[in-house]
């Protein structure tokens, strides 16, 4: 599903609306809310509009558990953190239990984490780990979480959550797996700009090639993602709804 908003600010705002919603039935139905939060630049404006009045007050936050999508292997004090983004824009200001927020880090190894994550994952989720709510970024070059192009981890058929090296960036990244990500019950992307069209165009509409184009991997059991672009992003694409 592609809903095309003017710019980012409506956009944000749609999210949020679907935010309050997945949260308020989650809850109704099975007693918590399950989200698995994206970084970047792509959430700034949601995080901020659910930590104010009236999306505030209409989340359960006491029944919510937070989880990451993807995170850099740096330290929660580092300014590349998105644990660290999110939680000054949004989790500081809201009331969700301390012991219910997840961050990707830790001291041990990255190899170390990613299998502390997943059993984290695994006590709070269940056997199988189904999320109420992902959202995702994508980027220039149509990856999403940590799944860039020409990775290994492209190909993880079994592990929920992965840690590797990412060379260009010389760094280690933590990510939640493409057959995690498919689980959830809903996933939202977040895609906006111009520098965004081209590879919104290829995700959706172009030849299916996932080592090229990691976001399509991103096909949930339970549907299609929902898409919620800007008219910049959806420029190239011949079907807009």
């Amino acid at each position: 599903m592609i809903r095309v908003f003017k710019d980012k600010s409506e956009l944000s705002q749609a999210a949020a609306d679907i935010f309050v919603q997945t949260a308020r039935e989650a809850v109704e139905q099975n007693g918590k809310f399950t989200v698995a939060l994206t970084g970047g630049t792509s959430p700034d404006e949601l995080y901020k509009l659910l930590a104010q009045s009236p999306y505030r007050e209409q989340v359960p936050w006491e029944k919510t558990f937070i989880f990451w999508g993807d995170e850099r292997w740096v330290p929660l004090t580092d300014e590349r953190s998105n644990a660290r983004m999110a939680k000054q824009a949004l989790l500081e200001q809201v009331p969700v239990p301390e012991e219910q927020v997840f961050p990707m880090f830790w001291e041990g190894t990255p190899e170390e984490f990613a299998l502390q994550y997943e059993q984290q994952l695994l006590k709070v989720l269940g056997p199988t780990p189904q999320f109420d709510l992902i959202l995702l970024g994508m980027g220039d070059d149509g990856h999403t979480a940590s799944l860039f192009p020409g990775t290994a981890v492209l190909q993880e058929k079994n592990k929920w959550v992965a840690a590797y090296f990412l060379e260009p960036q010389d760094m280690y990244r933590i990510t939640l797996t493409a057959p995690c990500l498919n689980q959830a019950k809903k996933i939202v992307f977040l895609t906006f700009g111009d520098k965004k069209a081209k590879a919104l165009y290829e995700v959706l509409e172009g030849e299916r090639n996932p080592s090229q184009y990691p976001s399509q991997l991103i096909q949930p059991q339970s549907g299609e993602p929902i898409w919620l672009v800007d008219e910049a992003a959806v420029r190239l694409l011949t079907r807009k709804e």
